[in-house]
């Protein structure tokens, strides 16, 4: 289990955007943020925050704990051995509920889902036009969750589908496939694999409208500690203006060290991938910050898996959130400065 360093690289220019409105209640508090894998440029906004000082301007001594294939950060975090937990979309936070673990997301830091369908380039006209025809590889997790709402909203079948080992070879070879991926990563590898840029498909853009890149916590913490909440939520807000606009050397030098194998062109393509679709600034962060949440986008969501038959009707969704620490526009003053924005 690797941990970034909590050195600070606190030059002149990025403690001038350190926003003062994470307050400095806090006496250097230490606390533990665990990701949800293998540190990289969809991390930036956490590693940034850490490296040029904002966490500790608000008085958190943080400390980011890599997931990876042989880590639970979850299951670390229900133990009380992490303080907050990079999530991935609101269907965890909805499994949980119905678990009855009393796990609360405070800040939902990608607005989109980076989930997408590639296709060979030009094959396909549309999204619409892949349903029931395309041959599709999709893992089994995918196939739970997103697929069901494909199946569901726009006709794809389980025929059509096909398992996905993470392997791009078969892909590549069937001009007619298409592969899940993420946005910021399986199109940057087919690049250099399969020598094309391939279509993309966002899912989000078609309507899976869930928040990713949750920050989850425990209740207790959020009704113990609020102010511990809020320096990490707002924090986080700011570390990612300051990643995606600002000067980012820092905080990748530190990606880089906690995973040896990320390369300085992967995370170019991923933080240009993440502008380009909107992933973390976009829609509500226009005017409430990076981070926010809104009761509807949530009750839309939870809405559409449950016409989808992915999770039951009737729970308390409220009780997977809350919108106490967002939507305070925390950071928008940041992202003028940067961008004249």
């Amino acid at each position: 289990m690797r941990t970034v360093s909590k050195s600070a690289l606190l030059g002149g220019a990025a403690l001038a955007l350190v926003s003062v409105s994470t307050g400095g209640a806090l006496a250097q508090e230490a606390v533990t943020f665990g990701t949800n894998w293998l540190a990289q440029a969809e991390h930036g906004g956490y590693y940034q925050a850490v490296a040029d000082g904002t966490y500790k301007a608000c008085g958190l001594d943080v400390t980011i704990v890599t997931g990876g294939p042989q880590v639970n950060n979850r299951a670390l975090m229900l133990a009380g051995k992490i303080d907050f937990l990079m999530g991935g979309n609101m269907l965890q936070a909805f499994f949980a509920l119905r678990e009855d673990i009393p796990i609360v997301v405070v800040a939902a830091d990608f607005q989109k889902e980076p989930q997408i369908i590639l296709t060979h380039p030009g094959k396909y006209e549309s999204f619409e036009a892949m349903a029931g025809t395309a041959p599709l590889l999709i893992g089994d997790n995918g196939f739970a969750s997103y697929y069901q709402w494909m199946i569901s909203e726009y006709g794809f079948t389980v025929e059509q589908r096909r398992p996905y080992t993470f392997n791009p070879a078969p892909f590549l070879a069937d001009p007619a496939a298409g592969q899940q991926g993420y946005v910021t990563s399986e199109p940057f590898a087919v690049e250099r694999e399969g020598g094309f840029a391939p279509d993309i498909y966002l899912i989000a853009d078609y309507g899976f409208s869930t928040y990713a890149t949750t920050v989850e916590t425990m209740a207790d913490t959020v009704a113990n500690r609020p102010e511990v909440v809020k320096c990490f939520v707002e924090g986080s807000a700011i570390g990612w203006y300051n990643y995606l606009y600002g000067d980012n050397s820092a905080a990748n030098e530190a990606i880089k060290a906690d995973n040896p194998e990320m390369s300085d062109e992967q995370i170019a393509f991923s933080i240009d991938k993440m502008k380009e679709f909107g992933i973390v600034d976009s829609g509500d962060t226009e005017t409430l910050g990076i981070g926010a949440m809104t009761d509807e986008r949530m009750t839309d969501f939870y809405d559409k898996m449950v016409k989808a038959g992915v999770i039951e009707d009737g729970l308390d969704i409220k009780k997977t959130y809350t919108l106490d620490f967002v939507n305070k526009g925390v950071g928008l003053d940041i992202k003028k400065t940067l961008t004249g924005n």
